[in-house]
């Protein structure tokens, strides 16, 4: 028998990381930073769409979860270096999601859009789990947001 050597996991070619204060200003300002960032990135995905995305989720983080003891809501973006999808990352203190199928449908039914509607209009993939520290006990959760590099508006 000849064992192969395993391949290298691919590093990521971008990745990104910031703690945001927990405020109002939250979401614009994760905004602000998304947009930068995967603009200097040259992320070839809509860079308005995926800082739209971000701004949401920060935003629901500050207004529905709960900000960690430092007051803090962190934020990563990483772009798969096989798809060149961005993944948008953020946590938040409560480990629950209340009608998160809900809240992610795309029928607005005369409704303004949710935040995370906004994730299914850019063609993304929204999901979330429960967050846990070095010693397994849970401390929040994780909502994920997977966008493509390129899209078509829905309906």
């Amino acid at each position: 028998m000849t064992l192969l050597p395993l391949a290298p996991e691919e590093e990521p070619p971008f990745t990104f990381s910031v703690r945001l204060q927990a405020d109002e200003m939250a979401g614009p300002n994760a905004r602000l930073r998304a947009r930068t960032q995967l603009t200097i990135a040259h992320w070839a995905g809509n860079v308005d769409a995926a800082s739209r995305v971000c701004d949401k989720l920060v935003d629901n983080a500050f207004r529905h979860g709960k900000a960690f003891k430092d007051g803090r809501v962190p934020v990563r973006l990483t772009v798969y270096p096989e798809t060149a999808e961005l993944l948008v990352e953020v946590n938040d203190a409560n480990p629950e999601f209340p009608g998160f199928t809900e809240v992610t449908a795309m029928e607005l039914n005369g409704r303004p859009p949710s935040g995370l509607w906004w994730v299914s209009h850019y063609c993304g993939r929204l999901s979330w789990d429960v967050l846990k520290d070095d010693d397994g006990q849970v401390v929040g959760k994780t909502v994920q947001a997977v966008l493509p590099p390129s899209w078509e508006a829905s309906a």
